[in-house]
């Protein structure tokens, strides 16, 4: 790990938990939607096998909420994504990407039904409220776009359901993925949801009362001895094989959703004013790039393909056909996994790529176990 710190200032934003997350050894932070997100805290590998094997308490405070509330609610958040939201229930989340008129990803939230006038978008590392206020003026749409006071303290890992039903009651355990029920904590209604990002399953918490989320964190640890509760984060490791893509790391406004291999969140044929659905219907079958995965027996050394922080190029001698955009050694697979991004006309027919000297396997995403252990 580098031993360069991060400095904070008025423009990197603490959360109701940071006060917890340092007593609890944090090691590292990134910054995500201006806020303090932790990234570390025994180290990347330990983090992992503790979030596969037991149960964590994220701050994720830096998932940030726009709230969009009013008469036209509904028709703004259709406009902002191509997915038909027209059937989604009270309470219920639901993945949609949003995007601008071209096509191209700005932002891939959860969008929460909280009423039939009231909605959060749960966001990904970019500003989406500017976009929903100028969309919201532009439009004339009476509603208002605004960031809420909301802080998501997440629960993952496979003794996730134990812990919750410990602290909000047994009823905790009947909630489906991407549904939510509000459930109190000392006499307060805080929306709770089966959701969270990693694939080991759990909750998030979207806490709006401050004065309770220092009590709600020590409750959590409180009842949790027993289960090997810790504090956590979002482990890279973890979700590279798990296949999730990060916005602003694996796709940028420069991607369209075709690209990303998530066109089953386009509802292409929907009745629905969606700004992006008119670009994305004339491109759906004009596609130049695909998103793969790539197997590496070996562990690589990417250096010698570096061409921004955190990116690589995939060569064809020396012309660049692709870009690596996420890698990782795999502890549990003992597999080098990367995603990337490359020219469908080179891809046509190949399985196999060598970067940085290693042979790699092309493979689909999400990775399967057949892809790893093979």
């Amino acid at each position: 790990m580098s031993d360069k710190k991060l400095g904070i200032t008025k423009r990197v934003r603490v959360t109701p938990f940071t006060r917890r997350v340092e007593q609890a050894g944090v090691k590292a932070y990134t910054v995500y939607n201006h806020m303090l997100l932790p990234a570390v805290f025994e180290s990347a590998e330990a983090d992992y096998w503790h979030l596969c094997e037991h149960v964590q308490v994220w701050d994720v405070s830096a998932e940030r909420q726009v709230e969009v509330r009013g008469p036209d609610s509904a028709r703004l958040v259709q406009l902002m994504t191509p997915r038909d939201l027209s059937k989604q229930q009270l309470l219920q989340g639901k993945y949609a990407p949003m995007c601008d008129s071209a096509g191209r990803v700005l932002n891939d939230p959860i969008v929460i039904k909280l009423a039939q006038d009231r909605w959060w978008i749960s966001l990904a590392d970019s500003d989406i409220r500017l976009w929903g206020q100028g969309l919201a003026q532009g439009y004339g749409f009476d509603v208002e776009v605004f960031e809420p006071d909301v802080f998501p303290l997440a629960v993952q890992g496979p003794k996730a359901d134990d812990l919750m039903a410990r602290v909000f009651g047994e009823e905790i355990r009947s909630i489906r993925f991407f549904r939510g029920m509000m459930l109190a904590f000392n006499g307060v209604d805080f929306y709770v949801a089966r959701s969270g990002w990693s694939k080991q399953g759990g909750f998030e918490i979207y806490v709006h009362d401050t004065s309770l989320a220092e009590p709600l964190w020590d409750e959590l640890f409180s009842q949790g001895t027993d289960l090997n509760v810790r504090a956590g984060c979002p482990n890279g490791i973890e979700r590279i094989e798990a296949g999730l893509l990060s916005y602003g790391s694996d796709m940028t406004e420069q991607e369209n959703l075709f690209e990303c291999g998530l066109d089953a969140f386009i509802d292409l044929n929907a009745d629905i004013e969606s700004l992006s659905l008119p670009a994305l219907r004339a491109m759906a079958d004009r596609q130049t790039r695909q998103y793969v995965g790539i197997v590496f027996d070996n562990p690589v050394d990417f250096s010698s393909v570096a061409n921004t922080i955190g990116g690589f190029d995939v060569l064809d001698g020396d012309r660049v056909t692709g870009e690596i955009r996420s890698q990782t050694w795999s502890p549990r697979y003992k597999k080098h996994l990367a995603m990337a991004i490359v020219q469908k006309s080179w891809l046509a027919g190949r399985s196999q790529v060598e970067i940085a000297g290693q042979q790699g396997k092309i493979v689909d995403l999400p990775f399967s176990k057949d892809s790893l252990q093979a």
